[in-house]
């Protein structure tokens, strides 16, 4: 709402180049330059027409108003942007959001398939130079322009706003997919209510004659046919895979998986319906908890016999890998897709920011916390893998083969099972993976959320509620395919090609378009605004050349040499990798859209329509005390 500055009085008229009051009102002339400061309700007129005019930021949504003082001044009315309830609230969702299922089984695996500890190396490299600066860029971005991901680009260079469609439809195909794993452990969660846990004896209906209980008394020797009891567990009674002959032959959908994940989805509409003031308390559990039980299993591993095993296997150096390509792009891939831009999320939680939050200090922290969690989750995995050498009498390297969620639900989950006090520690265990997945999804939908109330806000603007019960409506029937006998094969396919190319291609046109056309000095002088420092000499290259030849980098390694899919025993066909990239395609396929047409919509020859569409639309408004500004 726009408050009067001082008691009523009228103008009698309006110099050019001067600012004015009106009806007790401030009207901006756009022919000269503001200079706030707060010491009051004071604005002084700055000399001459300065750059500083361009500089004013923009801290609440509304409709511009540039009209000259002309006694017909039309005056819009701006409500305020929810805002959270506390910094806490903040800084826990985004660190439920990057802290997710990947840091406890794609870091581990990845670390020591590369080297180990000399891993560690162009992790950190790529960290500095690519992943953190880009976290830091859509911190400060949303919490500038206080937009969510479509309409932000109004702001910036409308011709990229086909960025943002393309953003929401990465995150549904993420939530089809993401979910249906945490129903896989929440249907574990539920099983572990026992006194013997299923997956520890081969006397089930679902088991076979290659069954191998190791851990009996008995005196079993394990033979290259032998099965555990944990794996035949998650394949032929959770997934029930044998009851699917692949892609093509998915079978029946399970109506128990399909239950969990209805409940998931329960959880997730109730935690998200009412914004961000909800949500931010949900995250004080779903955040914090994933910490206390990976302290616990820590300590826990770390008491087993062989876990040193485990350890020394984790970290010891292979400095000869750091000479192979492909440990560069896994480093940088698994540090951009840990901290996790391109998904709309951070520019949606920074836009609920207050406009002077230290967001530099807020992406230097989540980011710290994120990098050090993947790095002590790999000590929670491995002491526990070097347990089950020492029990199998096995290389960890034998046991440590599985890869992605089985690592999680075959592995890990058959050496809880042998522990003292078992159901104990596969209760918290599982819990942990739910509270990870939720604040995960959470964040992903809320993208999704405040990206289409932005753009559409007198349509969805006092309909959040519906918004958002539609959303996961048809989350949660585009999930239908991954809860099928062969639902496994389709989240594997959908986890290797429907995000990944996909998002590197968002983010690096995203890098391009903020550096190079809206200007890496106008951008630096955003910052500057909202935090009284402009960023350094060493994040402006960053961001202008280093990140986005890193997104290149990652970008054209993943294209030249896509992932040959393999599950269990089932081998991919090779239709799937044209399949797969058809579900990445038709995301991005917005961006080149969106571009055609802003340019047909757009009068004026195509020079003039080009010029027009990558400059910003829309005046910046101006956060000061209680009163709400348009400024040119």
């Amino acid at each position: 709402e726009t408050e009067p500055l001082t008691s009523k009085k009228d103008v009698s008229g309006c110099s050019k180049g001067e600012d004015c009051k009106e009806n007790g009102l401030l009207v901006r002339n756009p022919k000269s330059a503001l200079r706030l400061v707060e010491d009051g309700n004071r604005v002084h007129p700055s000399q001459g027409d300065k750059g500083e005019a361009a500089q004013i930021s923009n801290g609440y949504s509304g409709v511009q108003s540039s009209a000259p003082c002309n006694g017909e001044q039309q005056l819009m009315e701006l409500e305020d942007r929810e805002t959270w309830s506390k910094k806490i609230d903040f800084l826990l969702s985004v660190i439920g959001y990057a802290v997710d299922l990947g840091n406890v089984w794609r870091f581990p695996y990845i670390c020591y398939q590369n080297g180990g500890g000399a891993f560690l190396i162009p992790y950190t490299i790529m960290a500095l130079f690519g992943g953190i600066p880009l976290f830091y860029m859509e911190l400060a971005l949303g919490q500038y322009h206080r937009n969510g991901c479509i309409s932000i680009w109004r702001k910036i260079c409308p011709i990229f706003k086909g960025i943002g469609f393309a953003i929401c439809i990465i995150d549904l195909y993420v939530a089809s997919y993401y979910n249906t794993i945490m129903a896989w452990a929440f249907y574990y969660l539920i099983s572990s209510f026992t006194a013997e846990l299923p997956w520890t004896s081969c006397t089930n209906p679902w088991n076979t004659a290659n069954c191998t209980n190791y851990f009996s008394k008995d005196n079993v020797s394990w033979s290259p046919h032998s099965i555990s009891p944990a794996e035949e567990f998650y394949t032929r009674q959770v997934l029930q895979v044998h009851r699917s002959n692949g892609l093509d032959d998915l079978g029946g959908i399970s109506w128990q998986l399909t239950l969990c994940l209805l409940l998931i989805f329960t959880i997730v509409y109730f935690s998200i319906w009412k914004g961000v003031k909800t949500s931010g308390k949900v995250v004080w559990v779903t955040a914090t908890f994933p910490y206390i039980i990976l302290f616990i299993l820590l300590v826990r591993g770390a008491t087993l016999p062989g876990a040193w095993r485990g350890v020394l296997y984790y970290l010891k150096p292979d400095w000869q890998k750091l000479l192979a390509t492909e440990v560069w792009v896994d480093a940088a891939a698994q540090i951009f897709f840990s901290l996790g831009p391109g998904f709309g999320v951070l520019l949606a939680y920074a836009s609920y920011n207050k406009f002077h939050n230290n967001c530099y200090q807020d992406a230097l922290v989540t980011s710290t916390v994120n990098c050090l969690t993947s790095f002590v989750s790999g000590f929670v995995i491995f002491t526990v893998l070097g347990y089950m050498a020492e029990m199998r009498n096995e290389d960890v390297s034998e046991v440590a083969k599985d890869t992605g969620p089985s690592l999680l639900f075959i592995t890990y989950a058959e050496a809880i099972a042998n522990m003292p006090a078992s159901t104990f520690f596969a209760i918290i265990f599982f819990l942990m993976l739910l509270t990870l997945g939720l604040d995960s999804t959470f964040a992903g939908l809320e993208g999704v959320i405040t990206g289409v109330l932005d753009e559409f806000p007198h349509v969805w603007g006092k309909r959040r509620e519906l918004f958002v019960l539609g959303l996961t409506i048809i989350c949660f029937l585009g999930s239908l395919a991954t809860l099928t006998f062969g639902g496994a094969y389709v989240v594997k396919l959908f986890e290797e090609y429907a995000t990944g190319p996909a998002v590197l291609t968002v983010v690096f046109l995203e890098a391009v378009a903020v550096s190079w056309f809206y200007g890496i000095t106008q951008f630096c002088n955003d910052v500057k605004e909202m935090l009284g420092s402009a960023p350094g000499w060493y994040w402006r290259v960053c961001w202008v050349a280093i990140s986005p030849l890193f997104l290149l980098f990652v970008t054209c390694s993943f294209l030249s040499s896509p992932p040959e899919l393999r599950l269990f025993d089932y081998d991919y066909p090779y239709w799937t990798t044209v399949v797969g990239y058809c579900i990445g395609t038709s995301s991005i396929i917005f961006i080149p859209i969106y571009m055609i047409y802003c340019l047909v919509i757009t009068p004026g020859t195509l020079k003039e329509r080009i010029l027009k569409s990558i400059t910003p639309e829309t005046a910046t408004e101006i956060p000061f005390g209680d009163i709400r500004m348009n400024a040119v």
